[in-house]
């Protein structure tokens, strides 16, 4: 792995660390702080709102400004909000109000992290500096290392370590975000509002594609373990299931590269949409094990080849004064809206009708399906 690459896949390491982290953790962590069911989720809806607003407009920033400062400054503020969370008293009188406070301020700083980090990624690899996959590999074995590592952790010092353990890791992404290249720290003249990527057809296309294809994963991040778990299936095969998930992303990624080039943009995202006609068809219809493990090895196609395909159509399409804006608002309005939009229907979906909303999530591929033929009129 050559210096630049290693630069790279230390910022998505500790970027994902962080994630990996928070995703299964913070949850149960306001629960130990005393906060109810209730209470959790009002924190949890108030970061998703930030994150839509706040992720666009720092995109845009990061434009005008240079992407690395940009990274950094996010990190550090990001850190800095987990080191309260930490110090914050459990039980105290309004400590509902304190978390949705220091929530707040870290979705806003946290919008914009993932969507820069991958756009720069995928703008030094496509002029020939490494692998983009590979790199990007390196940040999913990440989540799952810290997701294993907090579990010790936790098991050993209890929910309060988390905080720390994220405020760590953003540190490094901090320090890493320095050491990318310079051209991470340009600023690109730009033109118009941070809304403008909205102009181009295109961008307005990859954005209803990855709303309907990464938003049909709503039903399975929100309710696949509870469902599962009715149907008798143990804590520990439904965390190997969910791991082997992102190892198939993994492997996917290390070997992405040609299969982009053989399949192009319109082949990729249609590759994701019918695998998800597939895979949430087998979810909807069973809870047999051998079915279920076939059906999160697509995660692989689902998840990644549509990612793949969005970061790189718009790092090569999005003008230059425009990517740090086009990536965000990708982030904010093509996953972010869509998955909490749909994972409010699932909710709704398998209190009446259980394990068949998963038919929901099929019918968001259909459409996707057909529209991913559109994409030819500008990839190969």
């Amino acid at each position: 792995m050559t210096m630049i690459a290693a630069r790279f896949a230390l910022l998505l390491s500790a970027m994902f660390a962080a994630i990996g982290t928070t995703l299964p953790f913070f949850p149960p962590f306001l629960a130990a702080a005393g906060l109810s069911p209730q209470g959790i989720a009002a924190v949890l809806f108030a970061g998703s709102l930030t994150r839509m607003v706040a992720g666009p407009l720092l995109g845009r920033v990061a434009d005008r400004r240079g992407m690395r400062g940009v990274l950094a400054i996010c990190a550090l503020a990001a850190a800095a909000v987990q080191l309260a969370f930490a110090l914050v008293p459990w039980g105290m009188a309004g400590v509902i109000v304190v978390m949705v406070a220091l929530h707040v301020l870290y979705s806003c700083a946290m919008g914009p992290l993932i969507p820069l980090s991958e756009s720069l990624t995928v703008s030094a690899a496509r002029n020939g500096a490494f692998d983009y996959g590979r790199v990007r590999s390196i940040g999913s074995v990440a989540f799952i290392a810290a997701s294993a590592v907090a579990g010790v952790l936790v098991g050993a010092w209890g929910l309060g370590v988390i905080p720390l353990i994220v405020c760590a890791a953003l540190l490094v992404a901090a320090f890493a975000a320095l050491l990318l290249p310079e051209a991470a720290a340009r600023r690109t003249p730009g033109h118009g509002s941070f809304m403008a990527p909205l102009s181009d057809p295109l961008f307005r296309r990859i954005l209803i594609l990855s709303a309907l294809i990464q938003g049909s994963h709503a039903a399975a991040y929100g309710f696949s373990a509870i469902h599962w778990a009715a149907a008798g299936h143990s804590a520990t095969t439904i965390g190997l299931l969910w791991a082997e998930g992102v190892v198939a992303e993994i492997i996917l990624f290390l070997y992405a590269k040609p299969l982009a080039e053989r399949l192009g943009w319109s082949g990729l995202t249609m590759l994701a949409a019918g695998a998800g006609l597939v895979r949430w068809a087998i979810l909807a219809e069973t809870t047999w094990l051998p079915a279920l493990i076939f059906a999160q090895s697509l995660h692989a196609l689902t998840f990644g080849a549509q990612h793949l395909c969005a970061m790189r159509l718009l790092s090569e399409h999005m003008p230059a004064g425009q990517v740090g804006a086009a990536q965000t608002l990708h982030s904010s309005l093509g996953t972010g809206l869509s998955i909490m939009l749909m994972t409010l229907l699932s909710g709704q979906l398998y209190a009446s009708i259980g394990g068949q909303m998963f038919w929901a999530m099929w019918a968001l591929c259909v459409p996707a399906l057909f529209l991913a033929r559109g994409l030819k009129d500008w990839g190969k």
